[in-house]
């Protein structure tokens, strides 16, 4: 039977719905800086769901619905945990709560169903490895498979054991946990950082993910975080450890090994008593001693969670629910918009500073014209504003009462306000208008050069954010300096003048802002107009590159502003009254981003080729890719149809690089990085000979001369999959110490075991040495 035909309008629907997914799991796994509500993200999730069932030739290995959120990143060690970090499934009502509960009932028709019920912990999720009672690695979640090593880090915490207590502990026991922090200790490190003229935290959630992930432990160790074990991985049994046969029994041992759980988990049997706890801990929200986002309800019996098992992406056997958000009101000053890396151009809401559940917000995205129509609301709204699943600022919408009718509609712009090119949908009937300028606007190069610098592409320490905002758009903030000076602020040049606009109240209104920008010195051109010249930075271009900072005081903004060098240290130093002449030096970051540049032309093909900013090619596709074509050559030579057969990538990926390659400005980077000295190809990959090509090799146990990590490259580099479990698709195990169940497993299936020393000669011979094996098991 022929598969349907995927019309173009749904497959363009699939590249909306996955873009906007994936970019939402990089903002909040990989960047800490959450940009879309639970409820939106759930909705366009189910939608792309649903769109994959009708046409399943449009899912991919890559697929957000065949993936969990999350990278592990290179500025640590990865990880690859021994049995997969889930993510939960959502709901967002006491009916949705109810209607999963039945349906665990209906497994088991007549059966006293129990289940623990926890807070959901706002913090990181990590993995933390014990082998005969001895912590020997911490990991963070990561994508769910591979993680980044953070054990010193997570050595540091007070409240995690170096060694559980008592005895008779498994062999090897992976303890999964959320670290955090306790809203009086977030409050205090926050008091320090003011005091030491630092920036504030933003929350608890983003304060503890970033200080988990500190290069230096002695600065964790400087933060008060807080660890609590929710749930338990891979376990090695030992001799005299008897297994818990429920989740509640599983909490029971960790603390009397010493770990710390939760106090606020409770078991509950029915429907009544699961919305009883949910509606009592909603309302007693605000003296639970962490912030908290929902309630997680699992199945308490182990047997009947392993007989439901998981998805892809979640266990069968558990559910999140997620309390409504805190709202708010305040005054809608103005919405504007902004470019994103594809084009894409967004409106955002511009109101007073309010404070919303521990954190002050001032902006929040309306994501498109439609969804500014559809909420109501008018420049000039009291507005209802919340943070939607406790993260993510949302405006909700109007209060109509309190109008006036000096309110007005927003109306979108027909040009890019970045560069002036007339917007418009990148297809028929797209909500979304996008700016065509793609090679030439610099909001989009601006996003694709940051893109370019991080941890998911090259990885480039010094090329942020911010360093990508000087390089291409250091004139950015200007008209905020302006605005600012016509209210009668001040600005503070680096030499120490400061220029300010005499009496400004005695000035008309539309003359003032005029006025102001007379004031200010003429500005200055990009360093770089297009990512094509990234790799020929030289320290001196980057001398006299200056950007506007606002002053703050303690944290606190004080409505003035400053130019200072960006790149350099400042030529001006205060003595006393008077600013003298010093030598300005290349900043450490500065010298840094260019040392990693230049390594960065070395790198690995996959990461240049997620660098690039072809629609679609993320990490796994981009890993894929380089798997089965090891140079941008070959991979621009293939067709359609050969790009589209390589596993993890499929049709809507296989037309982007198609498309992508169609495009002259996207040559001119390609020649311009090869002149620069990027080389486009995998050389040790092209060298091996494939002899594991087309097979899937699990690996179990210590290899000698691999860590784990390694014995993997060397499987991929040879052609072969390296799998974490054990099928009927599986070719041979290699089973070195340590290897545990899979070993049995492999024997059931009828899967060849070679033993670790013997791992050599696979990787050498391939299926000579299986078969061989087979042989010798016969």
């Amino acid at each position: 039977m022929s598969e349907t035909v995927v019309p173009p309008e749904a497959a363009a629907r699939w590249r909306d719905l996955a873009d906007l997914i994936e970019e939402a799991r990089h903002r909040y796994y990989d960047l800490d800086q959450p940009t879309l509500a639970d409820a939106e993200y759930d909705a366009a999730f189910r939608e792309l769901t649903e769109l994959e069932a009708q046409y399943p030739q449009l899912a991919s290995q890559d697929s957000p619905t065949a993936t969990v959120g999350g990278a592990a990143q290179s500025t640590f060690d990865p990880v690859v945990h021994r049995e997969q970090m889930y993510s939960l499934e959502d709901v967002f009502s006491l009916d949705e709560v109810a209607a999963w509960q039945r349906k665990m009932a209906d497994n088991w028709p007549g059966e006293d169903l129990a289940f623990t019920a926890e807070v959901k912990i706002d913090g990181l999720a990590v993995s933390l490895t014990y082998q005969n009672g001895r912590l020997i690695q911490a990991a963070t979640r990561g994508d769910g498979k591979v993680g980044e090593d953070v054990t010193a880090n997570v050595r540091t915490i007070s409240s995690v054991p170096a060694r559980l207590q008592g005895s008779g502990w498994p062999e090897l026991v992976e303890v999964r946990g959320e670290v955090f922090f306790l809203l009086k200790d977030f409050e205090s490190v926050n008091d320090q950082r003011l005091a030491q003229d630092e920036r504030p935290f933003v929350n608890p959630r983003n304060a503890a993910a970033g200080s988990l992930r500190q290069k230096d432990p002695a600065v964790t160790a400087s933060r008060p975080l807080s660890m609590f074990a929710h749930g338990i991985g891979y376990v090695e049994p030992g001799p005299g450890f008897v297994a818990p046969t429920t989740q509640e029994g599983w909490y029971q041992q960790l603390r009397n090994w010493g770990l710390p759980t939760s106090p606020y988990t409770q078991v509950v049997h029915t429907v009544d008593q699961t919305r009883a706890l949910i509606e009592r801990v909603g309302s007693e929200r605000a003296q639970i001693e962490h912030e908290i986002d929902g309630i997680v309800l699992k199945l308490n019996d182990l047997d009947q969670q392993r007989e439901l098992g998981f998805t892809s992406r979640t266990p069968r056997w558990a559910v999140a629910y997620k309390y409504p958000p805190q709202e708010v009101f305040t005054r809608l000053l103005d919405i504007q918009v902004q470019v994103g890396r594809t084009g894409r151009v967004t409106p955002f809401a511009i109101f007073e500073k309010v404070l919303v559940a521990g954190s002050h917000l001032q902006h929040a995205t309306l994501h498109n014209e439609e969804m500014v129509r559809r909420k109501g609301i008018l420049i000039g709204d009291k507005v209802i504003v919340r943070k939607a699943g406790d993260v993510i600022p949302e405006v909700v919408g109007p209060v109509l009462e309190d109008r006036d009718g000096t309110e007005r509609p927003f109306v979108m712009p027909t040009r890019c306000p970045s560069c002036g090119t007339e917007l418009a949908p990148a297809k028929e009937g797209d909500i979304d208008l996008r700016c065509p300028n793609a090679g030439g606007c610099p909001a989009q190069i601006t996003e694709r050069l940051a893109h370019l610098g991080s941890r998911g592409a090259l990885d480039v320490e010094g090329l942020g954010d911010e360093a990508a905002l000087a390089l291409t758009q250091p004139e950015a903030g200007r008209d905020e300096v302006i605005a600012a000076l016509a209210t009668g602020a001040t600005l503070t040049l680096e030499d120490g003048t400061v220029l300010s606009l005499a009496q400004p109240e005695l000035i008309p209104h539309g003359e003032r802002f005029d006025r102001a920008a007379q004031l200010l010195p003429p500005p200055t051109g990009p360093v770089l107009t297009s990512e094509k010249d990234v790799f020929d930075l030289r320290v001196e271009d980057l001398a006299d590159v200056l950007v506007w900072r606002p002053v703050n005081v303690k944290g606190v903004p004080t409505g003035d502003w400053r130019q200072v060098r960006y790149f350099w240290s400042q030529p001006w130093r205060k003595q006393g009254k008077k600013f003298v002449p010093v030598q300005s030096v290349p900043r450490k970051n500065t010298v840094t981003m260019l040392e990693q540049l230049e390594a960065a032309k070395t790198k690995e093909l996959w990461r240049l080729l997620v660098a690039l900013s072809i629609r679609h090619v993320g990490p796994t596709a981009a890993q894929a890719l380089a798997q089965h074509l090891p140079s941008l050559d070959r991979i621009e030579a293939a067709t359609r149809e050969e790009l589209a057969q390589v596993e993890g990538v499929g049709q809507v990926i296989a037309e982007s690089l198609e498309g992508w390659f169609a495009v002259d400005w996207h040559r001119e980077i390609i020649d311009a990085w090869r002149a620069s000295g990027v080389r486009f190809a995998d050389q040790q990959v092209e060298e091996l000979p494939q002899v594991l090509a087309g097979l899937t090799v699990v690996v179990s146990g210590a290899m000698p001369g691999f860590d784990r990590e390694e014995a993997k490259e060397a499987i991929v580099a040879r052609g072969g999959k390296a799998a974490s479990s054990v099928s009927k698709r599986t070719a041979v195990v290699v089973a070195g110490p340590g290897a545990g169940s899979k070993v049995a497993k492999a024997e059931a299936l009828g899967v060849p075991v070679l033993t670790e020393e013997h791992f050599a000669d696979l990787l050498a011979r391939g299926q000579v040495a299986i078969e061989e094996a087979r042989a010798n098991q016969s």
